[in-house]
């Protein structure tokens, strides 16, 4: 069986002059359960209906350099199951990767570049630990 590569988007960062008056308005007009990142939209997944998968929105500052070297004003997460199989065969594909694998509790990072320059986040999540800071999000509500 092949190894999926994306399995779905993990999320959409977008910059602002004010990204907190942002995040209040979304939250007030929209309904978006606003946190210090933005909103996260938990989902069940199709293989397996019980697990929760999450997708998360955040809206940074303008001066952000987290989108170098993209020019771009946001940039979309894709959620990948095996990331380092997949910037092994992205490597070989000769496809641009920005920097090296970073992990966290909650999973690994790492950037790469589509040919226009737009820079790509992709995230092998552990759905596991956002469930638990999900709950506590919950409990403090």
């Amino acid at each position: 069986m092949d190894k999926k590569r994306v399995t779905g988007i993990g999320g959409v960062f977008f910059k602002s002059k004010t990204p907190d008056s942002i995040k209040t308005w979304y939250g007030k007009h929209l309904g978006l359960n606003i946190d210090r990142w933005g909103c996260t939209f938990p989902f069940r997944k199709d293989e397996d209906p019980k697990v929760r998968g999450y997708l998360q929105w955040s809206v940074m500052d303008e001066e952000s350099k987290y989108f170098d070297p993209s020019k771009q004003e946001f940039m979309i997460n894709y959620r990948v199951e095996d990331l380092e199989w997949l910037v092994g065969e992205l490597k070989k594909e000769g496809v641009t990767i920005v920097d090296e694998i970073e992990s966290f509790e909650y999973g690994k990072f790492v950037h790469i570049l589509d040919p226009d320059g737009n820079k790509i986040e992709l995230w092998e999540p552990v759905d596991s630990f956002l469930d638990e800071y999900e709950k506590t999000k919950e409990g403090n509500t």
